[in-house]
Order: structure tokens, then sequence, then C-alpha cells
């Protein structure tokens, strides 16, 4: 029986000090990486065999997002995109696949490989979570406004689904709409822009100026309590 205790003991040793080094391993990637189901899932045993999937998935994924990261930096879009299509193949579901697609968009549009990135960002606005889909959608939405597909650039605002991109969601909405020439129509839009964004933002200044050229500078209201 002493065996047994000392044999029980031994393993929750070797499990603690596996869950030490998956929480440092976390830790240290930060945001990068999504962890997700551990709180939902019963029992000890799959809460553990989840966390070391989770860990090995992680850092593989980690690893080819360090390489994407480099061909990125060094203005390399086609070695991009090929290390994207395979973290797309392997870890789809990972955060750091959906960033990944937001970094090679952004260097394939910079090298002028604009219809690869729509395709890139595309797949950011349909499998990422709501924060990666709404810049994705963004992104989708200032390159349709440049090619003048006013309707489509609509459509990818209408998906976006984060409240956090409410504000900048209106305000390139206001900029498809006065490009069509609905010029009352955007300025509703920035109008609801300038009222989501924080007061004495730069960006929220940004949106006044466009408000006070069209001939509606906006006015903040009143403090309450304020003396006529």
């Amino acid at each position: 029986m002493a065996g047994l205790v000392r044999m029980a003991t031994n393993l929750d040793l070797q499990e603690q000090e596996q869950l030490d080094e998956l929480k440092a391993f976390w830790n240290q990637w930060g945001n990068l990486i999504t962890w997700t189901l551990t709180l939902v899932l019963a029992g000890f045993a799959a809460w553990n065999g989840w966390n070391w999937w989770q860990g090995q998935q992680g850092a593989k994924a980690a690893l080819m997002f360090d390489e994407l990261d480099r061909a990125v930096q060094a203005g390399e879009p086609d070695k991009a995109a090929k290390v994207f299509a395979d973290m797309k193949e392997r870890y789809a579901g990972a955060l750091v696949t959906q960033q990944a697609g937001l970094m090679t968009a952004r260097t394939q549009f910079d090298k002028g490989q604009v219809d690869a990135a729509i395709t890139s960002l595309q797949w950011v606005a349909d499998k990422g979570n709501d924060e990666h889909a709404a810049l994705a959608r963004l992104h989708l939405a200032s390159v349709h406004l440049d090619k003048k597909a006013y309707d489509e650039a609509l459509k990818q605002l209408d998906g976006i689904q984060s409240a956090e991109f409410a504000a900048l969601s209106q305000d390139r909405r206001g900029d498809v709409l006065k490009a069509q020439g609905k010029t009352a129509e955007a300025l509703v839009a920035w109008k609801a822009a300038w009222d989501k964004l924080e007061e004495g933002s730069d960006y929220r200044r940004i949106v006044e100026a466009k408000l006070t050229s069209a001939g509606a500078a906006p006015v903040a209201p009143a403090a309450s309590g304020a003396k006529p």
C-alpha cells in the first residue's frame, strides 16, 4: 500500500510539473494563442490531456508564425503566403493563424498583390473570431473602397459583429457613402462614429474634421449641471 501511495504521489508531482511548464508556456506567448475549453472540460484527466495537446499545437503554430513574421519583415509576400497556407491547413483554429492572415494580407497589399490580399483577408473574415474578423472586414472595406466596389465594401461592414469596432465601422461606412455621393447618409454614419469615440481621442478629431468639412460640425453635449 505504501508503495502505491508513493507512486501516486510521484505521479501527482509529475503532473504538477507539467502543468507549471504549460502555464509558463501560455504566459510567454500571451494573446498569440487561444486557450478556450479548459474550464468546461469535465474531469482532470481530460483537462490535463487537452492542455498538453493545445500546448504542443500552439508551440508548433508559434514557430511557423515566427517564420511568417520574418517573411513579412523582409517584404516577401509569396513566402509569407506559403507559410500562411501551411498554418491554415494545420492550425486553422488558432488565433495566431488569424493574426498571420492579417499580416500576410498587409505585405501582399504593400507589394501590389491586391487580389491575394483580399483572399487572405476574406479567410480571416470568414474563419476568425469577432475581433480578428472585424479587423479583416475593415481592411476589406478599405480595399473595395479603393477599387470603387462600394456595395462589396458596405457588405463587409455589415458583417462586423464586434462592438469594439462599431465606431471604426461607422466611420468607414461614412467614407463609402460619401464616395457614392450619399452625403446625407455619410454624415449620419460619421456622427454615429463620433458619438462612439472617446472624447479627446485623435481618431475622434479625424472624424470631426470630416463632419466639419461637410458643413456638419458636431456639438458636444453640454455638461450636466452647467449654468445657462
